[in-house]
């Protein structure tokens, strides 16, 4: 079977522009490739040439290849507790962006989060989860601090505090900033809506207007 044709480079504009098309076309219903998950599919994409790298939530109800309505070899997904940051998901992101060229990269988070909430209750209890779950609260606790765990809104606004300070870390990301500075990459935030399926941007990418609640 022949591969697919190179896919053309992509600014960080162009690759966000791709990602939202795609998830409206995915509010609507209207998916192009969403019931298109057969093996041959998969097969037909040939060697990969993702265009951004999303992380995002471990959440079952947050499929990030769904809702962007994206197909085999399009983007590449990391996921793990409230899209937690350690040393294996950001050298994994410096390894699509230096190996592969992506162009963007996107933090999501999404409304009731239940690692956002379990920080919540463990701020608010004073007892710290064991094991590996205690990193988790860890890492999300001073989005939580930031808003005060007994604010009436701390779980959505501590979402977006959460969301924010993970694409600033990654931005100050040592492999990362290079790229960022001369325009060849961007990284940015935004909110998956579990009522609705619409994604709404946090953080804007170059001078696109942002659309933060």
């Amino acid at each position: 079977m022949p591969r697919p044709p190179a896919r053309p480079a992509r600014t960080p504009r162009a690759a966000l522009a791709e990602l939202l098309t795609g998830n409206r076309r995915f509010v609507s219903g209207r998916p192009v490739h969403g019931h298109d998950v057969s093996a041959a599919a998969a097969v037909a994409s040939g060697d990969q040439q993702p265009y951004a790298v999303l992380l995002g939530c471990i959440d079952s109800r947050v499929p990030l290849e769904a809702i962007f309505d994206q197909t085999f070899g399009s983007i590449c997904v990391i996921r793990t507790g409230a899209h937690v940051l350690d040393r294996a998901v950001r050298g994994s992101i410096e390894f699509v962006v230096e190996q592969l060229g992506v162009t963007l990269v996107m933090v999501l988070g999404h409304e009731r989060c239940g690692a956002v909430a379990s920080t919540v209750e463990s701020l608010r209890t004073g007892r710290r989860p064991g094991g590996d779950l205690g990193y988790l609260v860890d890492r999300i606790t001073p989005a939580v601090t930031d808003v005060g765990p007994y604010h009436p809104a701390v779980h959505p606004l501590a979402v977006r505090r959460h969301v924010r300070r993970t694409v600033r870390a990654l931005r100050s990301d040592e492999l990362l900033t290079g790229p960022v500075a001369a325009g060849t990459l961007d990284v940015v935030g935004a909110l998956y809506d579990l009522d609705t399926g619409e994604v709404t941007l946090l953080e804007p990418c170059g001078d696109h207007p942002s659309a933060e609640p």
